[in-house]
């Protein structure tokens, strides 16, 4: 995958609004990427260096989701029982539902609780070429018949 970074301007030959940095860091931006933003968008203001991170962050999301999703299915080709219910999933609407999970330590448990009712898993392991720290754990993607897999989502919201 290819960094989401646009070559931007140099944070060294640049002063970011030391207010509007606060204002970032007080919505829990780290403060690289909240700097990052300032300069992104010229030091406008807090609110137009939030979308742009936020907007960022949002498109993140959906690559570390596609790589879930592709993982997922490249692994149920591994074995004919799960290429069998790849094929079924795939001729019966494909359906996909996206939840929320808390942290990692949560990813870890609802993929064991998936593995112990042998429904099929893939866990992110991201290579950090863009927002995300390389190694870091970021999306579950959990495949099987939907009372198996609510039995393991059900009571998540949906992202």
């Amino acid at each position: 995958m290819e960094p989401l970074e646009e070559p931007g301007p140099d944070p060294g030959t640049q002063d970011v609004n030391p207010l509007f940095l606060q204002q970032l860091r007080e919505l829990d931006i780290p403060e690289e990427a909240a700097k990052q933003a300032l300069l992104h968008t010229r030091n406008v203001s807090a609110e137009e260096a939030a979308m742009y991170y936020f907007n960022k962050l949002e498109n993140e999301v959906a690559a570390q989701v596609g790589h879930a999703a592709v993982g997922l299915y490249q692994a149920l080709q591994e074995r004919n029982s799960w290429r069998e219910m790849a094929w079924k999933w795939d001729h019966s609407g494909a359906k996909k539902v996206v939840v929320q999970g808390t942290n990692v330590a949560h990813l870890l448990e609802l993929q064991a609780l998936a593995m112990s009712l042998s429904l099929p898993t893939y866990l992110v392991q991201d290579a950090g070429l863009t927002q995300v720290e390389s190694g870091s754990r970021t999306v579950l993607a959990i495949m099987g018949e939907e009372d198996m897999v609510n039995n393991v989502t059900g009571s998540l919201k949906l992202l």
